[in-house]
C-alpha cells in the first residue's frame, strides 16, 4: 500500500511540473508585442494583423497574412520565440525577464531569439559584443533552472 501511495505521489508531482504552462511574454495580449514571428524568419519585423491570428499553447499570435499564419499553423514549435518571448540577453547576463522591442530580434541556429532596445541600451548590440554564444548557453541554463512556470 505505501508503495503504491508513493508512486502515485510521485507520478502527480511529475505530471504537474509538466503540466505547468511557460510565463510567456505576452505584452499587448500577444507573443512579440502582436508582430509577425514568420515575418522574422524572412528577417523583417512586420506588425501583425488582428485579422489573422491564432492561439497556440494558450498565447495569442497575429500575422501579417494568411500565408504566415497558414506557415505558423504548420511547424508552430519552429517561430515560437525562445525563452518565452522575453530579452534573451538579460535571461543570460542577468538571469531576468524583461521586455523586449519587437524590431530588435537576431535568427540564430533556426531560433528566434527578441531582445530589449530602448532608452539607449540595445541589447541585441550587448548580445553580439560579449558573445552570443556563451550568453545562450547561460540563457538556456536559467530558462531551464527556472522553467519561468506561471
Amino acid at each position: 500500500m505505501k508503495k503504491g501511495l508513493f508512486l502515485l505521489l510521485f507520478l502527480g508531482s511529475i505530471f504537474t511540473t509538466f503540466a505547468q504552462k511557460i510565463d510567456y511574454n505576452t505584452s499587448g495580449g500577444y507573443i512579440a508585442d502582436g508582430y509577425d514571428v514568420v515575418s522574422y524568419f524572412n528577417n523583417k519585423a512586420e506588425k501583425g494583423s488582428k485579422k489573422y491570428q491564432t492561439t497556440h499553447d494558450g498565447v495569442k499570435y497575429k500575422f501579417t497574412s494568411q500565408a504566415h499564419l497558414d506557415t505558423f499553423k504548420s511547424n508552430p514549435n519552429k517561430y515560437v520565440p525562445q525563452y518565452g518571448g522575453w530579452c534573451a540577453y538579460a535571461l543570460g547576463a542577468k538571469n531576468e525577464k524583461v521586455s523586449i522591442n519587437p524590431k530588435t530580434f537576431e535568427i540564430r541556429d533556426g531560433k528566434l531569439y527578441l531582445f530589449y532596445n530602448s532608452w539607449g541600451t540595445n541589447t541585441l548590440k550587448l548580445w553580439e559584443k560579449e558573445g552570443p554564444e556563451k550568453l545562450k548557453a547561460q540563457a538556456d541554463k536559467n530558462w531551464e533552472a527556472k522553467k519561468y512556470k506561471k
